[in-house]
């Protein structure tokens, strides 16, 4: 299957606070050769880049923003459906997998948080979105999620940790850091990825650059060499 520009696609994901990290990935995938679709971590998003996986049109993903795991977990507005960190697998495309915003939950205004969520800890986005921090227990569960999604796949795979944080939100001083919580989601990935080498950790924030250029890198060398024109 062609693209208009003759060259293969890779596919990555963001949010609003993992933004710098996916355009300086992007910047690199395209120096490389790469076209590359970003996809908003949005539900309606996270969707779109499966299908288009799924359909062969995507020949890497870098999928940094994971956050639609935990609003399918707990029930957010931003869900993509139980099948998101599939189709890669599945197809055998190469991936690398990362936390992006998974300290969060997409809500609407205040007004319409579920009453069971009322204790958590909150931030107002907007007028129309609400966040809820992730808890512990939710992260646990994600990082299994994680693992047996990155362990199942058929292609190459990889699934980066940023230690020192998930979101813009998350880095030191700001109202979502909670190294407790993160500290959860990372032992859970660590006791449930096989092979370990699958897992690879780095003692930084997922929104520094450094992060970004060794997850475009990583993505890189688990591809074929070079980009291919598609017949």
């Amino acid at each position: 299957m062609s693209n208009a520009n003759d060259k293969p696609v890779i596919a990555a994901t963001l949010c609003a606070m993992s933004t710098r990290c996916t355009i300086a990935a992007t910047t690199i995938f395209e120096a490389a050769g790469y076209e590359v679709r970003v996809f908003p971590a949005t539900g309606t998003g996270g969707r779109t880049m499966e299908r288009q996986i799924r359909d062969g049109v995507i020949r890497g993903v870098l999928d940094i923003t994971t956050t639609e795991l935990a609003d399918q977990l707990v029930g957010g507005m931003m869900a993509a459906g139980p099948d998101r960190v599939t189709a890669a697998g599945l197809r055998k495309v190469p991936q690398v997998i990362s936390v992006g915003a998974l300290d969060r939950v997409h809500f609407g205004p205040p007004e319409t948080i579920p009453e069971r969520y009322h204790n958590r800890k909150f931030h107002v986005q907007s007028p129309t979105v609400t966040l809820m921090r992730t808890t512990a227990e939710e992260l646990d569960a994600i990082g299994k999620e994680i693992a047996e999604k990155a362990c199942a796949a058929g292609g190459p795979t990889r699934v980066l940790l940023p230690l020192r944080g998930l979101s813009t939100l998350d880095a030191e001083g700001q109202p979502f850091h909670d190294p407790t919580a993160n500290a959860a989601l990372f032992q859970s990935l660590r006791n449930w990825i096989y092979p370990s080498e699958l897992l690879v950790e780095h003692d930084l924030h997922i929104d520094d650059i450094a992060f970004a250029t060794i997850a475009a890198k990583t993505l890189l060398s688990l591809m074929p060499a070079g980009p291919k024109k598609e017949h």
